[in-house]
């Protein structure tokens, strides 16, 4: 069994990685312990109001790479861990038995070598699935620079994958991490992603990364804009297939000339967060929301923004309007949407029946008419001064789990 000292270090390492979200997998238990079907998060909670916690640990924070960002880089002078797959099967099965964890996040430093440690990362999956007979969700960290075939062995045992990019450029890969390249990481990435359609299309049976892929992108330990950062992660979306492009502020943890002594502010993390969902959700190219060497604003979300800036295609009828436009308009969210085109089938919407649909009326009412009647402002500077003070107003609230603000928070409807 797995020391408390140990177990205490390697899960203190592991909490800089955001990128760990559970969706579900489809993964079915047949006969074993657990359910890989369950959505949900290191404490959060699914749907159906759950709360659903993964074991998010390191096999070892013992790394022979130097990135300049990281707890567990060669030079820095921290305890060191290592578990064997063993160790952390045996916690990952009595840790479940407790009804402590329902899944469990597996990532490592780069142990002695890569396909070292790829080699110890797929032995753990492998003996969780084949000897302990555990069917929950399991995510696995890739290790750059490891072989293609432990690679492909890893997607059969676990459900999501990520390699984390880290760094948005090869240029700020080079200076921070020297290790590690582009190439290093795209590369299974892609090779995943063929994989895993290749496995559909023959439907073979069993399971092949059946949860995809993600990766984590640090905000502010490089010089690069949000513009190219979106860019970035809308390439990743659409050549590597993947589910989430996380995005985690920096925080200086160590000092280094390299790295800006200051963290990077939340708010901008949540600015990218908001980019995202419209770029995956809304169907918003990255180059609409911010220029290519540009940052997305501070005072505004990024579809307020975008639709201040496009005041000419406004408003809308809701009665009319096809889905696109309406996903476009401020305060109405993917949802709400679609309860529109459903109803407008029946009758003539008012704002009394937007309301009743939970529109953000506040921020809606500029951009769109209800059976030919605009409760807007009249012009662009009254619009923006009424979307800037209703955004400030907001972040001074405290959320709560009954408001509005709450409820578009975790719908992450715009």
């Amino acid at each position: 069994m797995i020391s408390e000292e140990k177990l205490r270090i390697l899960t203190e390492s592991a909490k800089y990685d955001v990128s760990c979200s559970s969706s579900g997998s489809g993964r079915k238990n047949t006969g074993g312990l657990g359910d890989g079907m369950p959505d949900g998060c290191c404490h959060s909670f699914t749907p159906d109001g759950r709360c659903v916690s993964l074991l998010k640990i390191l096999m070892s924070n013992d790394c022979v790479f130097d990135c300049k960002y990281c707890m567990s880089r060669a030079s820095c002078d921290v305890p060191r861990a290592t578990a064997s797959p063993e160790e952390i099967c045996e916690l990952t099965i009595d840790f479940y038995k407790r009804n402590y964890i329902e899944g469990l996040f597996l990532s490592s430093a780069v142990h002695i070598s890569p396909n070292h440690t790829m080699e110890a990362l797929v032995r753990t999956v492998k003996l969780l699935r084949t000897r302990y007979g555990f069917q929950g969700y399991i995510h696995v960290k890739g290790i750059p620079k490891a072989d293609e075939g432990l690679v492909t062995e890893a997607a059969r045992y676990a459900d999501r994958m990520s390699y984390n990019v880290e760094l948005p450029s090869e240029r700020s890969l080079k200076l921070l991490a020297p290790q590690k390249s582009k190439q290093s990481l795209l590369l299974p990435m892609k090779q995943l992603q063929r994989e895993r359609a290749l496995f559909r299309a023959e439907k073979r049976k069993g399971y092949f990364l059946p949860a995809g892929q993600t990766t984590q992108l640090i905000v502010g330990a490089s010089p690069e804009c949000d513009g190219q950062i979106l860019r970035l992660a809308q390439g990743l979306y659409r050549a590597a297939g993947l589910k989430r492009v996380y995005y985690s502020s920096y925080v200086p943890v160590l000092h280094d000339s390299a790295l800006p002594d200051l963290g990077s502010p939340a708010l901008r993390e949540h600015r990218l967060y908001q980019a995202d969902w419209l770029l995956r959700f809304y169907g918003f190219d990255a180059e609409e929301l911010v220029p290519p060497e540009g940052d997305l604003p501070s005072d505004l979300d990024p579809k307020c923004a975008w639709a201040l800036r496009n005041m000419h295609l406004f408003p809308v009828e809701v009665n009319r309007a096809p889905l696109e436009a309406l996903l476009r308009v401020p305060g109405i969210g993917a949802r709400s949407a679609q309860k529109i085109l459903a109803a407008r089938r029946y009758t003539s919407l008012t704002f009394e029946h937007l309301k009743k649909m939970r529109v953000v009326l506040k921020r809606a009412r500029h951009f769109i008419t209800a059976s030919g009647k605009f409760y807007g402002a009249g012009n662009e500077l009254a619009v923006r001064g009424l979307l800037v003070a209703g955004e400030a107003h907001a972040n001074a609230t405290q959320l709560s789990l009954f408001d509005g603000a709450a409820r578009s928070a975790l719908t992450g409807e715009l």
